[in-house]
């Protein structure tokens, strides 16, 4: 990976937010779920599409805690429009584990 500067991270804005509502995406190329997270007053509630169903169903997603680039442009995914990149780290078998708090957050907060 090419070396940034402290800068081009901060133009990244990372926070957490709470996923509301949950569903399948069958209609995606490869398996995900679909998101509805609030981030807070400050953002509102925004839609990812997440490829996490190797570990992560629909029924146990909602009320979780979860961290996205919130300022990524809108991508159009098959019929849905994902307008947040929900952050993961692959195992060893290129599973997404999400990345998550480790305490409760407020909703919106920044990375930091």
């Amino acid at each position: 990976m090419a070396e940034i500067n402290f800068d081009h991270f901060l133009a990244v804005d990372i926070r957490v937010g709470t996923v509301i509502k949950a569903e399948p995406f069958p209609e995606a190329r490869k398996p995900a779920i679909k998101l509805w997270i609030d981030f807070g007053s400050e953002i509102g509630e925004k839609k990812s599409s997440a490829q996490i169903t190797d570990f992560y169903n629909v029924e146990k997603l909602k009320g979780k805690q979860v961290m996205g680039v919130v300022n990524f442009p809108p991508r159009q995914i098959g019929p849905f429009m994902s307008e947040v990149l929900v952050l993961g780290f692959m195992d060893k078998s290129g599973s997404v584990i999400l990345a998550v708090p480790d305490k409760p957050a407020p909703d919106g907060s920044s990375l930091c």
